[in-house]
């Protein structure tokens, strides 16, 4: 056993503190640049202060998420390296439970600092380093920036580096997103786009093609087109969120591991995977692991993709629920809120306009990723802070409208029984039925006829000399939804009518 664990007895006691400091003014805390001032109320240090005071750019800020995945790495290094007598067990026990905190978000307001910082990520890895460092020492009724006994640089980040963890944090933050938030979220869309799909199954509607008039299909079969395009784009977003699995921990400095035991990053990757119920290893290439953000990338492609099937999902719901009067109308849409503040009585597709707008701002988040991501100069790619902003922003926003959208749209939408009857009856495209019977150019006479005289396709197949049984007996909207089940007698000769 080390020196350092012999001292178990020697521990300081530790104290039941709540979170807080209630001091006024500054404190002064130093780094390796020399002292500065820091807010007394916080339990920030040096660094932390000095990102705050260069990086004072916008309003946007470090996500949370990446200081709860921080807590998960800081609190299995520290018990990694109790387990190996690097590090006493009573510090590892007080990081540990500070990590908790971190972890838990009961130390949010100890994270201030801007998205837009070193491209690394070292002053937000610094920031968890001091404020654990702090915390630990309050705990202990020790003094506040003396870094005595818990020192943020020599034992919370003991074995790591700024350049291997930050990178680990993203991934963790991206994977308990997209899987405990994003994934979620779409499948309770699928199921209730499929809750529909079953409930309009036999209803017959006319389709559309190219904005025009088609053949028959059921409102069923429609909404099953949906279900199977968000189903398609969620198996494809969990197949490639499993690339994230891989953490660059144990890489340290420039995947060497430089300053880290041997296996320590296999171990931390095993504590951080039982910490979190996920399957985390450490990645096999610690090199690939830092100088890339490959995986995130290919994330947020995924996240993109996703948005395809439901801006078009919101897109043909705002069209159907057109109207009242003079639009499709043939869903009849949720009644949320006021539509208008001159025209009374006015409502509209909100639900579907903010999808379409959150769908956009995620097409833009992931160029940004994209073009970030191809900029991984040598051994380090320095634009981790814009990348996992975007993909977190995007797979949190893209969550909460899915969310919306089925709740406030989707599970209350109606049909308009009445107008898919009229366009049933006034369709001109089941003409389509009649064309392998009657012969191509015949049936195509009898559509412009009906067309150009205003007659019911009916009328007009009459009056082309079609029999009434022949038409009756083969243009059936509810079989043409399901030829192969259910189709026409096919037996007539073309061109010769019963």
């Amino acid at each position: 056993m080390t020196a350092g664990n012999r001292d178990t007895a020697n521990a300081p006691q530790v104290n039941d503190l709540p979170i807080g400091l209630t001091a006024s003014g500054t404190r002064t805390e130093t780094d390796s640049i020399g002292e500065i001032e820091v807010p007394a109320g916080h339990y920030w240090g040096a660094q932390t202060q000095r990102s705050l005071i260069h990086f004072d750019i916008g309003d946007d800020r470090m996500p949370k998420e990446i200081y709860h995945a921080y807590g998960h790495i800081k609190k299995a290094a520290a018990i990694v390296n109790a387990a190996a007598d690097r590090l006493p067990r009573w510090k590892a026990d007080l990081i540990a439970r500070v990590a908790d905190e971190v972890i838990s978000g009961d130390l949010d307001e100890e994270f201030p600092l801007y998205v837009w910082q070193t491209g690394s990520g070292t002053q937000s890895n610094m920031n968890v380093n001091e404020v654990i460092s702090n915390r630990a020492i309050q705990l202990i009724d020790g003094r506040l920036g003396s870094k005595d006994p818990v020192h943020p640089n020599d034992h919370v980040n003991m074995g790591q580096s700024s350049n291997d963890t930050f990178v680990t944090a993203m991934h963790i933050a991206a994977v308990q997103m997209v899987e405990s938030r994003l994934l979620p979220a779409l499948d309770r869309l699928r199921e209730a786009a499929d809750a529909k799909s079953r409930e309009w199954e036999h209803v017959v509607k006319i389709g559309r093609t190219h904005l025009e008039d088609a053949t028959p299909l059921t409102v069923g079969q429609e909404w099953s087109g949906y279900v199977a395009q968000l189903a398609d784009a969620a198996d494809h977003l969990r197949q490639v969120t499993r690339g994230l699995y891989r953490l660059a921990i144990g890489g340290t400095a420039v995947g060497t591991g430089l300053n880290a035991p041997p296996g320590f990053g296999d171990q931390v990757a095993t504590k951080i995977a039982e910490l979190t119920g996920r399957p985390f290893t450490s990645a096999p290439n610690k090199f690939a692991a830092q100088a890339s953000c490959d995986a995130l990338v290919r994330v947020s492609a995924a996240i993109r993709a996703l948005t395809a099937p439901l801006f078009k999902f919101a897109n043909d719901m705002r069209w159907l629920g057109s109207g009242p009067r003079t639009g499709l109308n043939e869903l009849v849409l949720p009644s949320n809120e006021p539509g208008s503040s001159i025209m009374p009585g006015k409502v509209n597709p909100t639900q579907a306009e903010a999808m379409l707008m959150v769908a956009i701002q995620v097409i833009g988040n992931d160029t940004a990723v994209s073009i970030a991501g191809g900029e991984g100069n040598f051994e380090l790619n320095a634009f981790r802070p814009v990348i996992i902003n975007n993909v977190l922003h995007s797979a949190r926003i893209l969550a909460d409208m899915i969310e919306h959208f089925r709740l406030y749209l989707v599970e209350g939408a109606k049909l308009n029984t009445g107008r898919l009857t009229d366009n049933l009856e006034r369709s001109i495209m089941m003409v389509t039925a009649l064309s392998p019977v009657i012969g191509y150019d015949k049936a195509a006479r009898i559509a412009h006829r009906a067309l150009d005289e205003d007659l019911s396709l009916k009328d007009a197949a009459l009056k082309s000399g079609v029999s009434r049984e022949l038409y009756d007996r083969v243009v059936i909207p509810e079989r043409l939804t399901r030829p192969g089940v259910a189709g026409p007698d096919h037996k007539h000769t073309k061109g010769r009518p019963d």
